[in-house]
């Protein structure tokens, strides 16, 4: 008897509600993450896995994706993108842990792909230190695996009835009770151990970004001085400007904060250590040479407003800006190196892999490009390619503004194609022509009476000459601008206008330095930039 009692199996646990066992799954996918997001912030060699799995879907979506993207979300395109992987690792947490009701193996080879994976994003990312990848990615499958673990056990409750009599025996349930195989198995088990699980990948998630955004470059950058002979605060004070316009865009875009535009395929900004950095010039060159920010530094350096501007820029759009450049010219670099005459195009490339090419050929009409490490009397803010960029007037950035630079290669025409080309854009990358109202702004009411229509024009290279503004029915009428410092930059353009009451349409239009008016389009941003006259809406009210 007692032998048949020791061979008897112990009960098996119970299987988790499908619910149960689904959050679960959830928050060990939480956990792996926030442990990832924490690892990467104690290190700079190591970046996030979430932001590398996003770059990996930026380098592989199909050019027409990428620009839907862009044309809808605009910048926020990349938040929604980090989120959006985020939302996908979570569900796929969650099935797992309802698969895992079928055969426990399942999730521990769930866990297991998703080391195995994030361990490849970050191995594909240049800055990555390889030896630390696969630590980085172990200890974040195996931490939310262990959690999962954990939850699933408490979730393993017993959900029989317990069946108690009624005073009287009417036979009813008098109450309800868990009857779990493990004591510890309950749901205020789960409740509680779930709670604290998603405490603390929020925890580690928040800790880990905090210490990814420490000022380790930026305290690197702050030692630095940036040799500039041009006070940007005084530029618009020596010329004759509208600034004092309110709501107008100023002549010299403010460079902190998110004042100026920032565009590129980056999910997270490269983090370069000035003191490390070097810039390579290689390929058909009779002397390949390297450059260090020190070397850079010591050079005869040149101070130029540019206005630069993002291909995807809509008529009307704020993907563009005027500032202030300091930095060397390149062809006093290219010069060093000696280009070959075979050499048909100038190829950047980005600390992160991100590449842009155009004709060397454009250098020689005497437009400014350099290789800029100031921006706005200080070094470039690490968002806009600190420690060292390059700014080319008259083409779009895609083809030329390459942030974090590291290697200037010449090569010909055919030989290479830079990031954007196979995506479906233009190989050649002019800035067009382009006219903006920035007052009034559209669809807002404003006051009847004398009323400024002001805004910005540009053409790179070429200047403006002309801008014209038409309301309503009205014939085209010629507004006034302000001075520039160059055919590099905008202009700001102002037309006094006595307003009547009503709903009234105003379109402006411009005409470049060479004489030629504006592309009236409509035409969309791709391949090569977008055309048309920037129109709105105005109402005008009785005062």
């Amino acid at each position: 008897m007692a032998r048949s009692q020791n061979n008897q199996k112990s009960p098996a646990a119970p299987k988790p509600p499908l619910l149960y066992a689904a959050i679960a799954g959830l928050l060990g996918g939480a956990i792996a993450l926030a442990i990832g997001e924490f690892l990467s912030g104690l290190s700079s060699a190591v970046p996030s896995m979430v932001v590398s799995a996003g770059d990996w879907v930026i380098d592989s979506a199909p050019g027409a994706v990428e620009r839907w993207a862009i044309d809808t979300l605009g910048t926020a395109d990349k938040p929604a993108l980090v989120v959006g992987t985020i939302i996908i690792t979570l569900i796929i947490g969650a099935l797992t842990g309802q698969l895992a009701r079928r055969d426990h193996r399942f999730a521990a080879a769930v866990f297991g792909v998703f080391g195995l994976l994030g361990w490849w994003f970050l191995a594909r990312n240049p800055l990555t230190d390889t030896s630390a990848t696969w630590l980085v990615a172990f200890v974040a499958a195996a931490g939310g695996y262990a959690a999962f673990r954990l939850l699933y056990a408490v979730a393993q409750f017993n959900e029989s009835k317990l069946v108690t009599m009624e005073p009287g025996g009417s036979g009813k349930t008098a109450k309800t009770a868990d009857t779990p195989t493990n004591p510890f198995a309950t749901r205020r088990s789960f409740f509680g151990w779930g709670g604290a699980t998603a405490l603390t990948a929020v925890a580690l998630t928040g800790l880990g970004r905090q210490l990814r955004g420490r000022a380790r470059v930026d305290e690197a950058r702050e030692a630095i001085v940036i040799d500039t002979s041009t006070d940007v605060a005084t530029v618009s004070a020596d010329i004759e400007t509208f600034d004092n316009i309110d709501g107008l865009a100023s002549y010299v875009t403010d460079s902190t904060g998110n004042n100026f535009y920032r565009i590129d395929s980056a999910l997270t900004i490269p983090q370069v250590d000035p003191n490390s950095w070097s810039l390579k010039i290689t390929g058909l060159v009779d002397n390949p040479v390297e450059f260090t920010l020190a070397d850079i530094q010591a050079m005869d350096l040149e101070d130029h407003i540019v206005t630069i501007s993002c291909v995807s820029n809509e008529v009307g759009g704020g993907l563009v800006g005027n500032a202030l450049w300091t930095g060397v010219p390149l062809t006093k670099l290219l010069e060093i190196a000696g280009v070959q005459t075979e050499a048909t195009q100038l190829v950047s490339r980005s600390v992160d892999g991100w590449t842009a090419g155009f004709p060397p050929e454009i250098l020689q009409d005497g437009r400014t490009a350099l290789l800029a490490i100031g921006m706005n009397g200080e070094p470039l803010p690490v968002r806009h390619g600190f420690p060292a960029r390059l700014i080319v007037a008259g083409i779009y950035g895609y083809v030329s503004a390459t942030k974090w630079v590291e290697e200037i290669n010449l090569t010909t025409w055919e030989g290479f194609d830079g990031y954007w080309i196979p995506r479906g854009w233009s190989k050649k990358g002019p800035i067009k022509t382009q006219s903006r109202i920035d007052v009034p702004r559209s669809r807002t009411e404003i006051a009847s009476g004398p009323q400024p229509i002001a805004g910005v024009a540009w053409a790179p290279t070429r200047g403006i000459s002309l801008v014209e503004v038409k309301v309503d029915d009205e014939p085209w009428q010629e507004a006034t601008l302000a001075e520039s410092v160059s055919d590099e930059t905008w202009v700001q353009w102002m037309l006094e206008w006595d307003a009547p009451a009503g709903d009234h349409v105003i379109q402006v239009r411009a005409t470049d330095g060479d004489g030629v008016l504006q592309a009236v389009g409509p035409k969309r941003v791709d391949p090569d930039g977008a055309e048309g006259w920037h129109i709105i809406p105005v109402r005008v009210t009785e005062t």
